[in-house]
């Protein structure tokens, strides 16, 4: 008889967890420790990883190493893998998290400068690849891993930008290309790396709420079938799926988690 508790089981695993302080990553760290994983929180902001540190620490009683990544510095992901092996700690997951941008992502699509987009794309985009790849050659020394890319339903469909009227939001259209990218990145990774027992799937979520203007929060609403935005436990519970043995036989997929907006 098959043990679905079991299997849903995060016990004695441990996730790398970039972007761990931000709104989705905050979510997903408590989610892993209710579960008892082993959680290194992976965010260049140290103060606030050391705060979240002690939050899961003090309410779940959860094995925590924080660690101050910068996806984007080889140096900073190679000192990680060091740290990791002088632990001799085995990485079951790496969930690709962190949301690096400069200080002009979002400006409207005429007026974005050709240095601007290279700069979110390196920083974004590449920064995915250089954290999957060191990572990646750990777990294929160890014949085992689970990686998680979060992606979003703007890397697979056209904003709807009748929502941002009104208001000074938009969606930048680096956003987009990034976040394509990554999904078939992923799918790359799948192929490539299924012959080390290594799964690798992607999580697009729809809009999340975050202290929106009411205006833009009132049209996603009505846009959505479920009629709300999502909030970050909705990714949460999809993250920690993707990451257990229920969803051993998935690999190379998107699941996408946005109340239906993909749907019409």
């Amino acid at each position: 008889m098959n043990n679905y508790h079991d299997r849903f089981s995060l016990d004695n695993k441990t996730i790398i967890v970039t972007g761990a302080c931000g709104l989705l990553g905050r979510e997903i760290c408590k989610a892993l420790a209710e579960l008892n994983a082993g959680i290194v929180i992976a965010d260049i902001d140290i103060l606030a990883a050391e705060k979240l540190h002690e939050e899961l620490r003090g309410v779940y009683g959860a094995p925590v190493i924080v660690f101050p990544l910068d996806i984007n510095s080889e140096e900073s992901v190679n000192e990680l893998v060091d740290e990791l092996s002088k632990q001799a700690i085995r990485v079951d997951g790496l969930v690709n998290n962190a949301y690096p941008r400069n200080a002009t992502y979002g400006t409207i699509f005429e007026d974005i400068t050709m240095d601007s987009w290279r700069e979110n794309i390196d920083m974004h985009l590449n920064g995915y690849f250089n954290v999957s790849q060191k990572i990646a050659r750990l777990m294929m020394q160890q014949k085992q891993g689970n990686i998680v890319n979060i992606a979003s339903i703007y890397g697979m469909l056209g904003p709807d930008f009748k929502i941002y009227e009104g208001t000074t939001m938009t969606m930048p259209a680096e956003y987009a290309a990034i976040k394509g990218a990554i999904i078939n990145f992923t799918r790359y990774l799948a192929t490539y790396l299924a012959a080390y027992n290594i799964r690798v799937n992607c999580l697009s979520p729809g809009g999340i709420f975050n202290g929106q203007p009411a205006a833009f929060v009132e049209k996603y609403k009505q846009r959505t079938p479920m009629a709300r935005m999502g909030n970050p436990e909705d990714i949460a519970g999809g993250v920690l799926f993707l990451l257990s043995d229920l969803s051993s036989y998935m690999t190379g997929h998107n699941l996408v988690i946005d109340g239906g907006w993909s749907a019409w």
